[in-house]
């Protein structure tokens, strides 16, 4: 599904990515360690086409995002590409529900469509009743939770994650990990996810450690 030929990157003459290959299957759940500053956010914003290599191939599903226009990249990133951060990116005016749906929005879903698909997700991440509620008022393994229902919103192939536990308790941790299981058994989304987490790491189909700008 996902391929990733000798990426390369440098920012101001310093080597980020030292042409790195992976193979990703369909619906399989891998993790991505390392130190800081080994490359491990920079190699998932090319995998989310976010940033582009300097130079290698990227493909998903056969095709080369990267030869697509930016409009017709855009729209490949909104309908084929989830994303879960460590501080949420949740707007603090808008609701639960209004975060989730902005993805389905963008794409240009009518709004009721999008609403009624946001209740589903959230009934499965276990936020009932949590609609209309801001930000400011969930607890933080919910705000991830309903990260997590936005990243979901299109349906798409792809989760990245970076650091997806990074601002959460142990318990919340937990329940976030067990969570990501669930739903590749559920909706057979594949997970790339980079992460301090040794649990999370372990337990994952496969750990593949980073260490200056290269998979060891």
């Amino acid at each position: 599904m996902i391929q990733a030929k000798n990426i390369s990157k440098a920012y101001d003459k310093v080597e980020v990515l030292k042409g790195i290959d992976l193979t990703v299957k369909e619906s399989e759940l891998i993790s991505i360690v390392g130190a800081s500053g080994a490359g491990k956010t920079t190699f998932l914003q090319i995998l989310g086409t976010l940033e582009r290599p300097d130079s290698g191939e990227y493909h998903v599903d056969n095709k080369q995002p990267f030869n697509l226009s930016q409009k017709q990249l855009a729209q490949f990133r909104n309908e084929s590409i989830g994303f879960v951060f460590q501080f949420h990116q949740l707007l603090p005016e808008f609701s639960a529900i209004e975060n989730a749906i902005l993805p389905a929005l963008i794409r240009g879903d009518h709004k009721h469509t999008a609403e009624k698909r946001a209740k589903e997700l959230f009934s499965f991440l276990n936020l009932k009743n949590r609609d209309h509620h801001k930000p400011s008022a969930l607890s933080g393994g919910e705000q991830q939770r309903v990260a997590v229902a936005r990243a979901l919103m299109n349906n798409p192939k792809m989760i990245l994650a970076d650091e997806p536990s990074g601002n959460l308790d142990t318990k919340n941790s937990e329940e976030l990990h067990q969570l990501f299981f669930n739903l590749r058994e559920n909706f057979g989304q594949t997970f790339i996810i980079v992460t301090h987490n040794t649990q999370l790491a372990d337990i994952s189909d496969r750990k593949l450690e980073m260490a200056d700008g290269k998979f060891l």
